[in-house]
């Protein structure tokens, strides 16, 4: 998703909400919180088990951290922001408008994924730089990307592989539905990606320890929320009955 149409997305999310909050005379009820997008089906049911508990309504801006935080900094109104980077999260600090209650909440590992029929033979990592292979990354500056090209780089094969990307992607799902649709042979992508609804159609490759990357995922209230005190609420359940659910989706607990 390029810059301006998360905007877009983000303007016409909000205009929606103030539609349906101009029916309430309590606009505190609702809370906007941008996340990254590998979080899309945990928090979307943490968003729902918060609702339920509290009554306050969760509008979810989905995207690449980068670019979410590029916005952030730009203006766009958001009480919470989970970013799969501490990067990110950094360059809201340091640029603005700032940040209140950070923590990490999850962890999450990466995986070579391929097509369930896995045509180009790829069985490990290194088979990433054999001859003919297509492989599709995330853009860099995308968390999900630059986690890979360290991978790369750690497994001392960086120069080949990158040689054979054939798509630089603007968030982790894109990575994962260019192989599920056959565009690519392979793929790096979050472990957190392989859900049900990919099951059977695509296959994970394992990455060794020696040179996989744990991606750290920071929670922040944004400093110029018009709701800190709901927002910090919604932090303290994430890192609260939130734990079971990230657990379930395949996230590692944070340290």
């Amino acid at each position: 998703m390029s810059r301006r149409a998360l905007v877009l997305a983000l303007a016409v999310t909000l205009v929606a909400v103030a539609c349906e909050g101009s029916a309430s005379s309590d606009d505190d009820r609702e809370l906007t919180v941008a996340a990254a997008a590998s979080l899309t089906a945990a928090f979307t049911q943490i968003g729902a088990d918060f609702q339920e508990e509290t009554g306050v309504a969760v509008v979810f801006t989905f995207g690449p951290s980068d670019g979410l935080a590029t916005q952030i900094v730009e203006g766009a109104p958001v009480d919470v922001f989970a970013s799969a980077s501490p990067a990110w999260m950094d360059a809201i600090s340091e640029r603005g408008p700032g940040v209140r209650r950070r923590t990490n909440f999850a962890r999450n590992r990466l995986a070579v994924i391929v097509p369930a029929d896995n045509p180009a033979n790829i069985h490990e990592l290194d088979d990433l730089v054999s001859e003919g292979v297509q492989l599709v990354l995330a853009a860099q500056g995308v968390p999900a990307g630059d986690y890979a090209r360290e991978i790369l780089a750690n497994a001392g094969i960086a120069d080949a592989a990158l040689a054979n990307v054939v798509s630089n992607e603007e968030d982790v799902a894109g990575v994962v539905t260019k192989v599920l649709i056959g565009e690519a042979d392979a793929g790096i992508a979050y472990v957190t990606d392989m859900r049900a609804e990919v099951a059977g159609r695509i296959s994970v490759v394992g990455i060794p320890d020696d040179v996989n990357v744990i991606a750290t995922y920071p929670i922040a209230v944004m400093a110029d929320s018009g709701r800190p005190d709901i927002a910090r609420e919604f932090v303290e359940f994430v890192l609260g009955p939130g734990q079971g659910v990230l657990a379930d989706h395949g996230f590692l607990p944070a340290e």
